[in-house]
Protein backbone atom coordinates (compact mmCIF):
# COMPACT_ATOMS: atom_id res chain seq x y z
CA UNK A 1 0.00 0.00 0.00
CA UNK A 2 1.32 3.42 -0.98
CA UNK A 3 0.16 6.56 0.83
CA UNK A 4 -0.18 9.88 -1.01
CA UNK A 5 -1.46 12.47 1.51
CA UNK A 6 -5.10 11.70 2.21
CA UNK A 7 -5.04 9.01 -0.50
CA UNK A 8 -3.65 5.52 -0.66
CA UNK A 9 -3.17 2.99 -3.42
CA UNK A 10 -3.63 -0.74 -2.92
CA UNK A 11 -4.70 -3.92 -4.67
CA UNK A 12 -8.46 -3.94 -5.12
CA UNK A 13 -10.46 -5.88 -2.52
CA UNK A 14 -14.03 -7.11 -2.71
CA UNK A 15 -15.09 -4.03 -0.71
CA UNK A 16 -13.76 -1.80 -3.55
CA UNK A 17 -15.52 -3.52 -6.46
CA UNK A 18 -18.69 -1.42 -6.60
CA UNK A 19 -16.61 1.76 -6.24
CA UNK A 20 -14.31 0.65 -9.06
CA UNK A 21 -17.40 -0.01 -11.21
CA UNK A 22 -18.71 3.47 -10.41
CA UNK A 23 -15.39 5.11 -11.33
CA UNK A 24 -15.32 3.13 -14.59
CA UNK A 25 -18.86 4.22 -15.46
CA UNK A 26 -18.53 7.88 -14.41
CA UNK A 27 -15.07 8.33 -15.94
CA UNK A 28 -16.36 7.15 -19.30
CA UNK A 29 -19.11 9.79 -19.19
CA UNK A 30 -16.66 12.50 -18.06
CA UNK A 31 -13.94 11.56 -20.55
CA UNK A 32 -15.57 10.16 -23.66
CA UNK A 33 -18.68 12.29 -24.19
CA UNK A 34 -18.03 13.88 -27.58
CA UNK A 35 -15.09 11.54 -28.30
CA UNK A 36 -17.03 8.36 -29.04
CA UNK A 37 -20.32 7.56 -30.68
CA UNK A 38 -23.35 8.11 -28.43
CA UNK A 39 -24.70 4.52 -28.83
CA UNK A 40 -21.40 3.18 -27.39
CA UNK A 41 -21.65 5.50 -24.38
CA UNK A 42 -25.34 4.69 -23.91
CA UNK A 43 -24.55 0.96 -23.73
CA UNK A 44 -22.02 1.63 -20.96
CA UNK A 45 -24.05 1.17 -17.76
CA UNK A 46 -23.14 1.31 -14.08
CA UNK A 47 -24.40 -2.26 -13.66
CA UNK A 48 -22.15 -3.57 -16.45
CA UNK A 49 -19.15 -1.78 -15.00
CA UNK A 50 -19.77 -3.19 -11.53
CA UNK A 51 -20.27 -6.66 -13.03
CA UNK A 52 -16.95 -6.32 -14.87
CA UNK A 53 -15.19 -5.30 -11.63
CA UNK A 54 -16.48 -8.46 -9.95
CA UNK A 55 -15.73 -10.70 -12.93
CA UNK A 56 -12.07 -9.62 -13.33
CA UNK A 57 -10.76 -8.44 -9.95
CA UNK A 58 -7.15 -9.50 -10.51
CA UNK A 59 -4.38 -7.08 -11.52
CA UNK A 60 -6.36 -4.05 -10.36
CA UNK A 61 -5.11 -1.21 -8.17
CA UNK A 62 -7.41 1.37 -6.60
CA UNK A 63 -6.82 4.87 -5.23
CA UNK A 64 -8.85 5.44 -2.08
CA UNK A 65 -9.74 8.79 -0.50
CA UNK A 66 -9.42 8.55 3.31
CA UNK A 67 -11.34 11.77 3.87
CA UNK A 68 -14.37 10.40 2.01
CA UNK A 69 -14.70 7.05 3.80
CA UNK A 70 -12.12 5.31 1.63
CA UNK A 71 -14.09 6.19 -1.50
CA UNK A 72 -12.61 4.78 -4.70
CA UNK A 73 -11.26 7.81 -6.57
CA UNK A 74 -9.61 5.89 -9.40
CA UNK A 75 -8.20 2.59 -10.57
CA UNK A 76 -5.75 0.98 -12.95
CA UNK A 77 -5.62 -2.50 -14.48
CA UNK A 78 -2.54 -4.22 -15.85
CA UNK A 79 -1.36 -7.47 -17.45
CA UNK A 80 2.12 -8.90 -16.84
CA UNK A 81 1.97 -10.30 -20.40
CA UNK A 82 0.42 -8.04 -23.05
CA UNK A 83 -2.54 -9.27 -25.07
CA UNK A 84 -1.80 -11.10 -28.34
CA UNK A 85 -2.77 -8.24 -30.68
CA UNK A 86 -0.13 -5.89 -29.19
CA UNK A 87 2.53 -5.16 -31.83
CA UNK A 88 5.41 -4.78 -29.35
CA UNK A 89 7.00 -8.16 -28.60
CA UNK A 90 7.92 -9.03 -25.03
CA UNK A 91 5.78 -6.38 -23.35
CA UNK A 92 3.52 -5.96 -20.35
CA UNK A 93 0.34 -3.88 -20.64
CA UNK A 94 -1.62 -1.26 -18.73
CA UNK A 95 -5.19 -1.96 -19.83
CA UNK A 96 -7.01 0.83 -17.97
CA UNK A 97 -6.33 3.87 -15.84
CA UNK A 98 -9.20 6.10 -14.72
CA UNK A 99 -9.65 8.85 -12.14
CA UNK A 100 -12.84 10.72 -11.42
CA UNK A 101 -12.56 14.27 -12.79
CA UNK A 102 -12.56 15.83 -9.32
CA UNK A 103 -9.36 13.92 -8.46
CA UNK A 104 -7.43 14.75 -11.63
CA UNK A 105 -4.49 17.14 -11.42
CA UNK A 106 -3.44 15.95 -7.93
CA UNK A 107 -0.63 13.62 -9.08
CA UNK A 108 -2.76 10.52 -8.47
CA UNK A 109 -2.68 9.36 -12.09
CA UNK A 110 1.12 9.45 -12.06
CA UNK A 111 1.23 7.55 -8.76
CA UNK A 112 -1.24 4.98 -10.04
CA UNK A 113 0.79 4.49 -13.24
CA UNK A 114 4.02 4.18 -11.23
CA UNK A 115 2.39 1.55 -8.98
CA UNK A 116 1.39 -0.45 -12.08
CA UNK A 117 4.85 -0.17 -13.62
CA UNK A 118 6.44 -1.49 -10.41
CA UNK A 119 4.37 -4.67 -10.79
CA UNK A 120 5.11 -5.31 -14.47
CA UNK A 121 7.99 -7.65 -15.37
CA UNK A 122 8.90 -6.56 -18.92
CA UNK A 123 11.03 -3.51 -19.73
CA UNK A 124 8.48 -2.51 -22.39
CA UNK A 125 4.94 -1.54 -21.36
CA UNK A 126 2.13 -0.96 -23.84
CA UNK A 127 -1.20 0.79 -23.50
CA UNK A 128 -3.99 1.87 -25.82
CA UNK A 129 -5.61 5.30 -25.80
CA UNK A 130 -8.76 6.39 -27.61
CA UNK A 131 -7.93 8.31 -30.77
CA UNK A 132 -8.70 11.97 -30.13
CA UNK A 133 -8.26 11.78 -26.34
CA UNK A 134 -5.58 14.47 -26.33
CA UNK A 135 -5.63 14.94 -22.55
CA UNK A 136 -4.79 11.26 -21.95
CA UNK A 137 -2.23 11.21 -24.78
CA UNK A 138 -0.48 14.18 -23.19
CA UNK A 139 -0.46 12.45 -19.79
CA UNK A 140 1.00 9.24 -21.23
CA UNK A 141 3.64 11.17 -23.18
CA UNK A 142 4.55 13.01 -19.96
CA UNK A 143 4.99 9.56 -18.34
CA UNK A 144 7.42 8.58 -21.13
CA UNK A 145 5.14 6.64 -23.49
CA UNK A 146 5.43 7.22 -27.23
CA UNK A 147 3.21 6.29 -30.17
CA UNK A 148 4.10 3.06 -31.98
CA UNK A 149 2.15 4.04 -35.09
CA UNK A 150 -0.25 1.11 -34.66
CA UNK A 151 -4.00 1.48 -34.30
CA UNK A 152 -6.45 -1.05 -32.93
CA UNK A 153 -10.06 -0.85 -34.15
CA UNK A 154 -12.70 -2.62 -32.10
CA UNK A 155 -16.08 -3.16 -33.61
CA UNK A 156 -18.96 -3.33 -31.16
CA UNK A 157 -22.65 -3.71 -31.85
CA UNK A 158 -22.95 0.00 -31.12
CA UNK A 159 -20.10 1.35 -33.27
CA UNK A 160 -16.34 1.36 -33.77
CA UNK A 161 -13.57 2.53 -31.46
CA UNK A 162 -10.09 3.36 -32.71
CA UNK A 163 -7.32 3.18 -30.15
CA UNK A 164 -3.71 4.22 -30.60
CA UNK A 165 -0.94 1.98 -29.29
CA UNK A 166 1.72 3.60 -27.10
CA UNK A 167 4.85 2.06 -25.57
CA UNK A 168 7.17 2.90 -22.69
CA UNK A 169 10.67 1.47 -22.88
CA UNK A 170 12.28 1.46 -19.45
Amino acid sequence: METVGRFFIRDMTEADMDGKGYVHYQSWLETYTGLMEEPILAAHSLERCQETARKWPENTLVVLDRERGERVAGFACFLPEAREFVTVPGASEVTAIYLLAEYQGLGLGRRLMEACLERLPWPKVVLFVLKGNEKAIGFYEHMGFRMTGSEYVSKTRHGELTELEMVLER
